[in-house]
């Protein structure tokens, strides 16, 4: 199985979907895809293109940056926080290791978590509860109070 998905959340949790996936190129578009589908029924007011965007991203890294010595998977999982969006992409390796680059105009790589920073209302990085690391976004009010 390539991925694996969570479409039938329990109605008393804040969690809208999650979506499991094997760190190889096709995860990122079908992470796009798949977000898209399942938070349309939803119909959040951000800009679901922007989510798209920076999820691209945050899966990007965990796939290039994330370590184990065996197998591994990642996660990512989207809640409803009252009027806010919250996305978490959960990967193997060290929290430690996630920062803010600031590349030069000629550098090729390093510019995920600078669109995150721009776009998002706020992110941050840590340990995550699945072990390894967790990067994660909020978009303020994705919904009307």
């Amino acid at each position: 199985m390539v991925y694996m998905l969570d479409r039938c959340p329990r109605e008393d949790s804040p969690r809208l979907g999650a979506m499991t996936l094997h760190p190889e190129p096709g995860a990122v578009p079908r992470a796009r895809r798949w977000f898209r589908k399942f938070i349309a029924p939803y119909n959040p007011a951000c800009s679901v293109d922007d989510c798209v965007l920076m999820i691209s991203e945050l899966v990007t890294n965990a796939i290039v940056h994330g370590r184990s010595d065996g197998p591994w998977l990642v996660r990512v999982e989207w809640f409803r926080e009252g009027t806010s969006l919250r996305v978490e992409v959960h990967s193997p390796g060290f929290p430690a290791n996630v920062r803010l680059r600031h590349p030069d105009a000629d550098d090729a790589h390093g510019r995920g978590l600078l669109l995150v920073d721009c776009i998002a209302d706020s992110w941050r990085s840590g340990p995550s509860r699945f072990g390894g690391t967790v990067v994660s976004f909020v978009v303020a009010d994705a919904w009307p109070a």
